[in-house]
């Protein structure tokens, strides 16, 4: 678990500094480039169509981890709209309250104390 926690503070870190130099040369409106590309149909436009899509389905799990609450709807959406930089922190902290049990950072409040038969 430790070398999996050392990887989610590298890739923070590294999306950090990446997305800072890019705001520095293009600003943040970061929309128009990732739509753009999409209604181009080109290759950079698939690559954005599913990338959106791995963001969706990490949305999902956050929301369905706190089984679609008020606070873990909200989480979702942070989760769609912020990707790594706000999984990575996510998991570090859902790691740390879990004790290590990866189990139970992937179910969340789901987690039984029986696996299924």
């Amino acid at each position: 678990m430790t070398a999996f926690r050392l990887l989610l503070v590298l890739m923070l870190i590294v999306l950090g500094v990446y997305t800072f130099l890019v705001i520095l040369e293009y600003g943040i409106n970061l929309f128009p480039y990732f739509f753009g590309d999409m209604a181009a149909l080109t290759w950079a436009g698939q690559f954005n169509l599913d990338f959106m899509f791995m963001l969706a389905f990490s949305a999902l799990w956050v929301a369905w981890r706190h089984q679609f609450t008020a606070a873990g709807i909200g989480l979702g959406v942070l989760a769609f709209f912020l990707g790594a930089g706000f999984l990575t922190v996510y998991l570090l902290i859902e790691i740390r309250r879990a004790g290590g049990d990866f189990a139970r950072v992937l179910l969340g409040n789901r987690m039984t104390s029986a696996p299924p038969s």
